[in-house]
């Protein structure tokens, strides 16, 4: 977007967003990071229509004892995976069987 200037960088999504999007838009993101060291967002969401999903992923375990990490399992499943779930750090076994375990 044009009112972008210095480390305050804006983006508009527009209809259905698609993996080559995100291979364009995560490295010029990384670029300004390393220019600028931090950086501000805005992202313009008004004309987005969704995800363009590819579910190559059948499962994604997260593993880790934050709140957030959880948050991000969630955040994850309907873009990155078929199906991802949450295991608290103890439970890294248990992440790992259902992993192994055989999509229906």
């Amino acid at each position: 977007m044009t009112e972008s200037s210095g480390k305050a960088v804006s983006h508009r999504a527009a209809g259905a967003i698609t993996e080559a999007d995100c291979e364009k838009l995560f490295p010029e993101i990384r670029s300004l990071i390393e220019k600028e060291g931090t950086i501000r967002i805005l992202f313009d969401m008004s004309a987005f229509k969704g995800f363009e999903i590819r579910h190559e992923v059948e499962k994604m375990a997260f593993v880790g004892d934050k709140t957030w990490i959880e948050l991000i399992s969630h955040l994850a499943k309907p873009f990155h995976a078929r199906d991802a779930r949450f295991f608290h750090t103890a439970e890294v076994e248990k992440a790992w069987a259902w992993l192994e375990e055989e999509v229906a």
